[in-house]
């Protein structure tokens, strides 16, 4: 069994978005914020398949989660409530665009425990959670094995969710178009979309089970979204005191 902190076997410390990488997802989703942020508030309930996710998290309240590629903020306010007024939620997107929208609904709402960092989710900005969540984001990664892995190291309860090739002829004909106009920010210029991100879910899903002690998988939407969640148990002394630990810590920068 892999304890949080220790990675096993294969190491993930100098895994990140190489500065092009990085340029290409801060470009492609800072352009397409204002048409992204309709349509995630848009679609946030069809399928059930956030829900879904901040269920398979299992948060309790005063529970620290971290939302990697947060985007506008879809995931926040499910991930709030899961964990109350005591919790705290850390959202953590590389771009400045999205993270402005998401900024201003948590001032609209007035969420004080609701935080913002600009930071590369391949080189985490934070050190400890109680969970952590990435919803459609692990598909942008060349290695998202190991950038899972990595994240696994930060908490006892990581879920990730990605788009899955295995659905009907329809769901996946709009998955692969999807893929197709968003060439330059998925990478496949050259490659099989269905076939690309068909392997990316697959490595995200074997990095939980490298690194979690239990793993399981729901789909979602005709089987075109697998939702895959890995835990690692702790007892109740263990957890109460995580939890004190990170209500004591300083508030991470916000942005927005």
């Amino acid at each position: 069994m892999t304890g949080r902190g220790s990675p096993s076997d294969r190491a993930v410390d100098e895994i990140t978005f190489t500065l092009e990488q990085a340029r290409r997802v801060q470009r492609n989703y800072g352009a397409w914020a204002p048409l992204y942020g309709w349509f995630a508030r848009a679609t946030a309930s069809v399928g059930g398949v956030r829900e879904g996710c901040v269920d398979a998290l299992g948060l309790d309240s005063g529970d620290t989660v971290v939302d990697f590629g947060c985007g506008p903020g879809v995931n926040l306010p499910a991930l709030r409530r899961a964990v109350g007024s005591d919790g705290r939620v850390v959202g953590i997107d590389i771009t400045g665009p999205m993270l402005e929208r998401a900024g201003r609904r948590i001032d609209r709402h007035g969420w004080g425990n609701v935080s913002l960092v600009r930071g590369d989710a391949t080189r985490p900005p934070v050190q400890d959670a109680d969970a952590v969540l990435s919803t459609f984001v692990t598909s942008l990664f060349p290695d998202p094995e190991s950038v899972v892995r990595r994240w696994c190291a930060l908490a006892d309860s990581v879920v990730v969710a990605n788009f899955a090739p295995r659905g009907t002829r329809p769901a996946n004909a709009a998955l692969s178009a999807f893929a197709r106009v968003n060439a330059r920010l998925f990478d496949v210029e050259e490659a099989d979309p269905l076939e690309q991100l068909d392997e990316r879910t697959a490595a995200s899903r074997r990095a939980l089970e490298t690194e979690m002690e239990a793993v399981t998988t729901e789909e979602y939407v005709f089987g075109t979204i697998e939702v895959n969640a890995g835990r690692r148990e702790r007892d109740a002394e263990t957890r109460r005191s995580d939890s004190s630990h990170r209500t004591d810590s300083p508030e991470p920068p916000t942005t927005g």
